[in-house]
């Protein structure tokens, strides 16, 4: 197989890993009903006049399954912290008692449970449309090679043979995902 068609195969392999990656990093945000400290993973804090992401000015830990704590390095810093959580529109109330932090995560209810499934069906077929968007460049890609008919029959179903690989990874993830959010 020449270079040209193993760039392409290549590219989209690790299109593809990225692509895997940020929903990974999509179904972090998501909470499944337990307190986790990377649900405040996109807060971030007005840090003496620079924006600056919360686990960079604090640190962050879960006491038990409802409680997350937010301890920061600066104690002049709570106020900011407490704000900066409230206004990430995360459905917390943080409170404060001098020294950190706290968050009461709420117990999720079913309706609460079956919209976080539905926000996570979402993102994996959102997931699968950049994987097809991928495949479609890989294709046109491939159409530019002077190549023969019989070989870009046969390195376009090697790109379906990627493509599905991965569409099974995300259904496998989702699986993960949804299971972990119904559970109570």
């Amino acid at each position: 197989m020449n270079e040209e068609i193993q760039f392409i195969l290549d590219s989209l392999k690790e299109n593809a890993e990225k692509t895997i990656s940020h929903l990974e990093k999509e179904f972090k945000s998501i909470r499944a009903g337990k307190a986790n400290p990377s649900m405040l993973s996109t807060v971030s804090v007005d840090y003496y006049g620079s924006i600056t992401p919360l686990n960079q000015v604090a640190n962050i830990s879960t006491m038990d399954a409802y409680t997350i704590t937010v301890q920061p390095w600066e104690k002049s810093m709570i106020g900011e912290i407490e704000n900066a959580i409230r206004n990430a529109d995360l459905g917390f109330n943080p409170t404060n008692n001098g020294e950190s932090v706290i968050i009461n995560v709420p117990v999720l209810t079913e309706e609460r449970r079956k919209d976080l499934a539905k926000q996570a069906k979402a993102e994996a077929e959102n997931t699968k449309v950049s994987l097809r968007n991928d495949r479609r460049e890989a294709i046109h890609e491939l159409k530019n090679l002077d190549i023969s008919e019989d070989l870009e029959s046969n390195v376009e179903i090697d790109i379906q043979v990627i493509i599905d690989k991965y569409t099974k990874i995300i259904d496998e993830h989702y699986e993960v995902k949804e299971k972990e959010i119904m559970t109570v």
